[in-house]
């Protein structure tokens, strides 16, 4: 099974959290959170680079380059396995052609 979890609101990240969590006692999962919008701060808060740290083995986090860029953030302030993309967008269209499922918080 595949899942792309789309968090664009900040206060969505603790919800997403949660489901990620939840999602993890599923054998066989292929999980990507991709991040936009405001949302993309949220790489900056302690408690979320924290949760990256943990899961990162297990879910893969994306970052949208143009989001990033509104917001004055850099690749280096992102933590260590947080990829980016050059449109959060675009990327949640790629990965819906590949199969993931759609999830949004």
């Amino acid at each position: 099974m595949k899942i792309v979890f789309h968090i664009d609101e900040l206060e969505k990240w603790p919800v997403a959290q949660g489901n990620l969590v939840n999602t993890l006692v599923v054998p066989n999962i292929d999980m990507v959170v991709v991040v936009n919008g405001v949302a993309i701060t949220g790489y900056l808060q302690p408690e979320v680079q924290k949760f990256i740290a943990q899961y990162q083995s297990q879910i893969a986090f994306h970052a949208c380059h143009n989001a990033m860029q509104a917001h004055d953030i850099t690749a280096d302030q992102l933590s260590k396995g947080v990829k980016v993309v050059p449109a959060g967008i675009i990327d949640l269209v790629n990965l819906q052609n590949q199969g993931y499922r759609y999830i949004k918080p």
